[in-house]
């Protein structure tokens, strides 16, 4: 149960490389998929957990492993946010950045596009602000997803 079937500072190695790989990938994947999830992307998410959960532990199902794995997890999620909090190109580099969508009542379809925002999904913010297009100043896609509306 807690008897290790590799040594420790493999466990540290495999959690450290899952990690960082799964955090270029939701990087580079665009700030939709973080913010919004569909029943698909909950499903991607579900899928790669358990993808990934044989390669963190290497096939070691002891409790000792295990928990090793988590410690690795959580202190790389704690080292990040004290980073990310400390220095704005850190942050920018690994939260990303604000992007405009739309200015004055006018929709950036080239923004859209690149971010991958669906119209609907603008327009649904619209509606959340009770905003009319028309009397939009500007609309930004936030580096956590979602779409923030400032009327003028």
């Amino acid at each position: 149960m807690f008897e290790l079937n590799l040594p420790w500072w493999e466990y540290i190695l495999r959690g450290a490389a899952v990690y960082c790989a799964l955090l270029l990938m939701m990087r580079l994947s665009g700030k939709r998929t973080i913010g919004q999830f569909t029943p698909f992307d909950l499903l991607v998410v579900m899928l790669l957990s358990e993808s990934v959960s044989p390669g963190l532990t290497g096939g070691d199902n002891s409790v000792a492993g295990g928990m090793i794995v988590v410690v690795t997890l959580v202190a790389l999620n704690i080292a990040i946010a004290f980073i990310t909090a400390r220095s704005k190109k850190a942050a920018d580099l690994l939260e990303g950045t604000a992007v405009l969508l739309g200015r004055d009542g006018k929709v950036f379809k080239d923004a859209l596009l690149s971010n991958h925002v669906a119209e609907s999904d603008l327009e649904q913010a619209l509606r959340e602000a009770d905003c009319p297009i028309e009397k939009m100043k500007y609309a930004f896609l936030e580096a956590d997803g979602k779409i923030t509306i400032l009327q003028h």
